[in-house]
């Protein structure tokens, strides 16, 4: 999983002002996406402010004003995937458990969600809002967040399925499934965000925190964002997702009349089945799970697994490599992928499971 910057310090930064730790995820071209020494470097710090009573909360942000995380390297997964090693479970291994302790972090955990925050980007920063000791999530004007697996033969993970099966109603499932990003009213109204703060006003609040908790600060600079869309859509999002199947939810949504349930059906059809049907069903074996750390184990089996499917390949080839945005999945269409294709995913591994110390 290495890459040309990996082996450079400045990838991820880390600095303490005030009282507050402060994380910056910076590789900018990159959008900031995540690598397996990231990963390591940010676990390390967050255990060594842990114990650090000069340090009473932490900070994670991301350089430019691009995005805070566009999610992993998806270039070295599908490096690995076609080499058939290890390197992307070895990275997810420590990923997800670095979602896991900021889920359950003992200080507060400030996420700044500002510009693009996909796949890997909302593991690092929705799972802070989880944790009962005072986590923030702040979104922007300019927030763009996403689960888009779907659309390069994936599953969404970092524990995107525990945080998208609890968004209200059928929400999570509509957005797993499209991979669409919401803005920042959407990313409210799903859960996956605390509060709205203006871009422009980001330096000042960051600077507020190094001196104060994050709860006293942002009521100063927290406001009301733009109108989202996914409210109004509710009625027809809830009763199309419910159904039994990816192909029933399509039939519904082609029924409904809304031309923006149309589209989502459009949107579907259009990722690999086998991608959708796994998806679906780590949506609502997920709900049924009591914590997060089991919802990490299924997607852990589920990520490795998927590295032996062609769809994996293939959706990183046409979506980011060749960019040619024409995927041929395999098998093509929802109909060919039998139960036996969807309960593979959820297999045991044979290098075992994943374990949280």
């Amino acid at each position: 999983m290495k890459t040309e910057d990996d082996n450079a310090d400045d990838t991820v930064l880390f600095h303490v002002e005030g009282r507050t730790a402060v994380v910056t995820l910076n590789r900018p071209r990159a959008l900031n996406a995540l690598t397996h020494p990231m990963v390591l470097r940010i676990d390390e710090a967050l255990g060594a402010w842990e114990g650090d009573p000069a340090v009473h909360q932490v900070l994670i942000r991301g350089a430019g004003e691009r995005g805070l995380c566009a999610g992993g390297d998806i270039r070295a997964i599908h490096d690995d995937a076609k080499a058939g090693t290890t390197a992307s479970a070895e990275f997810w291994r420590d990923e997800y458990r670095l979602n896991a302790r900021i889920a359950r972090y003992p200080k507060p955990y400030v996420a700044l969600m500002d510009g693009i925050v996909m796949g890997g980007g909302v593991g690092v920063s929705a799972h802070g809002g989880v944790s009962a000791h005072g986590g923030v999530r702040v979104v922007t004007e300019r927030s763009r967040v996403a689960m888009p697996e779907t659309g390069i033969g994936f599953v969404p993970d970092v524990g995107g399925t525990w945080l998208l099966g609890r968004a209200p109603g059928r929400l999570g499932t509509h957005l797993a499934l499209t991979g669409a990003a919401v803005g920042a009213a959407d990313a409210l109204l799903c859960g996956l965000a605390d509060h709205f703060v203006p871009a422009g006003r980001l330096p000042e609040l960051t600077a507020a925190l190094a001196g104060a908790p994050a709860h006293e600060v942002l009521p100063r600079y927290a406001a009301t964002p733009p109108p989202g869309e996914l409210a109004a859509r509710r009625p027809w999002i809830d009763h199309c997702y419910a159904a039994g199947t990816v192909e029933e939810i399509v039939e519904r949504l082609l029924a409904d009349g809304d031309p923006a349930a149309k589209e989502a059906a459009e949107t579907i059809l259009a990722k690999s089945p086998t991608a959708l049907k796994v998806t679906l069903a780590a949506l609502r074996r997920a709900t049924a799970l009591g914590s997060l750390e089991e919802v990490l184990v299924q997607e852990f089996r589920v990520s490795c697994n998927a590295l032996a499917s062609p769809d994996l390949v293939e959706g990183i080839r046409a979506q980011v490599v060749d960019k040619d945005r024409d995927p041929r999945w395999s098998p093509p269409a929802l109909a060919d992928v039998t139960d036996a294709d969807v309960e593979g995913h959820f297999a045991p591994l044979a290098g075992g499971d994943l374990s949280f110390g």
